[in-house]
């Protein structure tokens, strides 16, 4: 064989190797391509589940800071059952009324006094946190009628579960109580008022 030939051989065998080298390149990025993107976008029912997994976390990181304190103070009521009073705010109070362990009833006061009619057991939660409860001294309204502070209050049925008390003072309306729903109430100079949803009115001074 000359040195022409040899030399030729081994050109074509360089080549033949620098192509399958080059073959072996390609395959090899195309493969990690295609890793790449599969590693990339998810499908969508896995993106959803990724979702639904940060929202569940967010849900709970919610639902604990929406968990109620501790009480502020506990005060017994006329009825032997005990009001836990939660402080929320300036002038803003929640008011649960417990018995053995159980959950009774809830009222709010928010800038403003509430009221509550438990089955003849009258609260009345001020907007300071202040508690007064009492049992007796109703009036079914419509209809006017003298208070035990030595006011009166006309009880008008506004509309279904809807009742509207004008408070009168010696010198002229004092206060209007509006029972909308939900029962009201109001303590006005060291006297309390709870005006219910189904107009029962009672006072307690």
């Amino acid at each position: 064989m000359s040195s022409n030939t040899t030399v030729r051989t081994a050109r074509r065998r360089t080549l033949r190797v620098a192509a399958a080298t080059l073959i072996a390149a390609a395959g090899l990025s195309l493969t990690a391509c295609s890793g790449s993107d599969t590693a990339g976008p998810k499908p969508a029912a896995a993106a959803s589940s990724a979702s639904a997994g940060a929202q569940g976390s967010d849900a709970k990181v919610d639902t604990k800071a929406g968990k109620a304190t501790s009480p502020s103070r506990t005060q017994k009521l006329v009825d032997g059952s005990t009001a836990e009073i939660y402080e929320l705010g300036e002038q803003h109070y929640r008011l649960k009324i417990v018995n053995d362990g159980a959950e009774l009833a809830t009222m709010e006061a928010k800038e403003g006094d509430a009221g509550l009619d438990a089955n003849g057991m009258y609260v009345v939660l001020t907007a300071g946190g202040e508690v007064r409860s009492w049992m007796g001294g109703e009036h079914q309204g419509p209809g006017t009628f003298k208070l035990a502070t030595g006011w009166t209050a006309k009880v008008t049925k506004v509309g279904e579960l809807h009742y509207r008390a004008e408070i009168f003072g010696h010198e002229g309306k004092v206060a209007t109580i509006e029972a909308n729903e939900k029962d009201a109430g109001l303590d006005a100079n060291g006297s309390s008022i709870v005006l219910s949803s189904g107009g029962v009115i009672s006072s307690h001074k």
